[in-house]
């Protein structure tokens, strides 16, 4: 085995994070965060422009902790990537977060839906040519803490439960709204609907379909729908105090039954709402005699599972209805990875406007990652399994975290990639679309 001989350079400027030059760009050139930021008024300090793009760029790192702004301080690249030019330390990027968290959020808000529009990101609708939208709400583990709106979720432990909101199959992310964690899913959720459904106009002209989980299943939700204009909804089915012996007599009466395997019966039932026109519940209706291994019950276990849509008939089947409310599940994949590829499953901050505005931070640069993660899918970019998209992870490692050289040469800048840089084809691609359409 080799020994290398250990050199530090006292004036060569390298870095690990080349993909900044791409994320401040995006800010930059495709938001009008620049204008917008200075509707806060500060009088003196540290411009607000300078602390997004600080906190930005430590996002699309992976890096939400206030502490991380200080190795950046005096890192150049970092510097003239984002366009920086007065660092703030952590503690004052901290206290200016605090001070004016709810004037920043709706700019951080408005800003990600801008750049979607300004790099005209694709929106992909699903085989019946319908966009989905996703909504749904997910707890983040805070327990042990003492943090503002901290409380008892439903999985078991204290944190929050944000409610994110994803477009098309691509996943773009129109808000994740902080909530605190006993807050129940249908509570406000109107008047959060009442600002994604907007964002998403902006971005499609196609009709949407609103997948939500069962904590949604209220009338008000479904009277509010059917008021607007090219949407759809698909609602998992809240049985209440239903009776399943009910509907499996109904489904005897039908005889529509059929056998899973041996012990196993299942019937799907359709039936229209006769107060609610136009709309129609889908029951699955399932019998079991026996487990998967042939070890018979005392008696017959009977449950059912449903589903209410706006979708007519002939534009959806029951079978295709139970099927895109599978696919509904996707975004259980993008809440993990604001979680875990971003860091933010403990937030921060210890107030709750602050960490709101974090949350609004993670979206923006969650549409970032995403974009650029669109290009990883070309054949020319870096050998991965196939899929449509990259999970934010893939995007960090492949692009975010290249490795090249800062160069000052006869006034100009240059960034100069190694040899064997195996994403640079994919760089240069994403680098020069942003700066000819910026």
């Amino acid at each position: 085995m080799r020994t290398f001989t250990l050199q530090q350079s006292r004036t060569e400027v390298y870095t690990p994070h080349g993909g900044l030059a791409l994320v401040g760009h995006c800010l930059n050139r495709h938001t009008s965060l620049i204008k917008t930021a200075r509707t806060v008024v500060k009088r003196h300090g540290i411009p607000n422009i300078e602390l997004i793009r600080t906190y930005l760029g430590l996002i699309t790192l992976g890096k939400s902790d206030f502490e991380a702004a200080e190795p950046v301080r005096t890192d150049p690249f970092f510097k003239s990537a984002m366009g920086i030019k007065q660092s703030p330390s952590s503690a004052r990027l901290r206290q200016r977060f605090d001070e004016d968290a709810q004037a920043l959020t709706p700019l951080l808000e408005d800003a990600s839906v801008e750049f979607l529009q300004s790099v005209e990101a694709p929106v992909s609708p699903l085989a019946m040519g319908h966009v989905a939208l996703d909504m749904d709400v997910f707890p983040m583990d805070n327990s042990q803490t003492h943090k503002e709106g901290v409380s008892y979720t439903y999985k078991g432990y204290d944190g929050y439960a944000p409610i994110a909101a994803y477009l098309g199959q691509e996943g773009w992310c129109l808000g994740c709204e902080l909530r605190p964690g006993s807050q129940h899913a249908n509570n406000g959720f109107l008047d959060t609907l009442k600002r994604v459904l907007p964002r998403a106009r902006s971005l499609t002209d196609k009709p949407i379909l609103l997948r939500l989980d069962s904590a949604h299943d209220a009338r008000d939700n479904r009277d509010f729908l059917r008021e607007q204009d090219q949407i759809d909804f698909l609602i998992k089915w809240n049985p209440r105090k239903q009776d399943p012996l009910a509907w499996a007599n109904k489904a005897q009466a039908k005889e529509v039954w059929s056998l899973d395997r041996d012990g196993k019966m299942e019937a799907v039932l359709s039936e229209d709402l006769p107060d609610e026109p136009g709309l129609r519940r889908i029951v699955k209706v399932t019998v079991r005699t026996s487990d998967a291994s042939g070890q018979l019950y005392l008696e017959p276990e009977v449950s059912i599972e449903g589903w209410i849509t706006s979708l007519p008939a002939d534009v959806a089947s029951e079978q295709h209805i139970m099927a895109l409310y599978s696919d509904h599940a996707t975004s259980e994949q993008f809440h993990s990875e604001f979680k875990t590829d971003l860091d933010l499953e403990r937030l921060p901050s210890g107030k709750f406007d602050t960490n709101n505005l974090v949350m609004a931070f993670a979206t923006m640069g969650y549409n970032v990652l995403r974009w650029m993660g669109l290009r990883l899918t070309a054949p020319d970019a870096p050998v991965r399994h196939p899929a449509k998209r990259r999970r934010l992870r893939t995007v960090m490692q492949e692009l975010m975290t290249m490795a090249c050289r800062l160069v000052h040469s006869g006034r100009q800048w240059i960034l100069r990639f190694g040899r064997h840089c195996p994403g640079f084809a994919v760089y240069r691609d994403l680098y020069g679309s942003l700066a000819a359409s910026g």
